[in-house]
């Protein structure tokens, strides 16, 4: 039996929404084992913890290994209480600053995304969630001069994720195309913030609250 953890990342501020996040600390030793878990959690990412100590995370969805991600990052850093984190992509830098864990990340290790613009905050929300196929991240702005946006998220692998309701990669290259911080409200109410560093990177912060334990054969 396996025992996984599982916290809400990218609360509001009640602590409200957020993207649930398995995370496994036992050993799992096999990449066959981690996509089978992955894929009975049923979150869009389950975190494995190689090494507590270094940091060390293995990041998969119900359907693939991912070298990165934001809110697994985001999310392990807060329950870890970690300063850094290893993952397959390289170094992230994590810190607390409040309420908010952040970690730094590259626009350069997110694959591809679509990123489409829409005229009105309700026409994002109006949106039905397409074909698989393409990744869209759907954005509008809610209030351009404060850098709010609402946003949906449709990974499109066709493994059961239809929307994410979180999604600090997608929030990051937006925030780098667009060269400005922002607070983004993403699926029913989940709330990203995000800002860029003077070396290049981007931080990716949010709230974080803990589920229940929960066992897994």
């Amino acid at each position: 039996m396996i025992e996984h953890e599982v916290v809400r990342v990218f609360c509001d501020p009640d602590g409200g929404f957020g993207n649930e996040l398995g995370i496994v600390r036992a050993g799992v030793d096999t990449d066959e084992r981690r996509l089978t878990i992955a894929r009975t959690v049923g979150f869009s990412e389950t975190v494995f913890v190689d090494d507590v100590r270094r940091g060390t995370i293995d990041i998969w969805t119900p359907s693939t290994r991912l070298p990165w991600a934001g809110h697994p990052c985001v999310g392990t850093a807060w329950l870890l209480g970690a300063a850094t984190l290893m993952t397959r992509a390289g170094r992230v830098e994590a810190r607390r600053d409040g309420e908010l864990t952040w970690i730094a990340a590259q626009a350069d290790w997110v694959p591809p995304r679509t990123l489409r613009q829409h005229d009105s905050a309700a026409e994002v929300d109006d949106l039905t969630v397409p074909p698989p196929g393409e990744w869209i991240y759907a954005w509008a702005w809610q209030d351009e001069p404060s850098g709010r946006i609402r946003a949906r998220a449709f990974p499109g692998r066709g493994d059961g994720i239809d929307e994410d309701e979180a999604t600090g990669a997608a929030a990051l290259l937006l925030t780098a195309r667009l060269g400005r911080a922002l607070e983004i409200t993403q699926g029913r109410g989940s709330v990203i913030h995000t800002r860029s560093l003077p070396d290049g990177r981007i931080e990716i912060g949010g709230r974080v609250r803990s589920a229940n334990i929960r066992p897994m054969r």
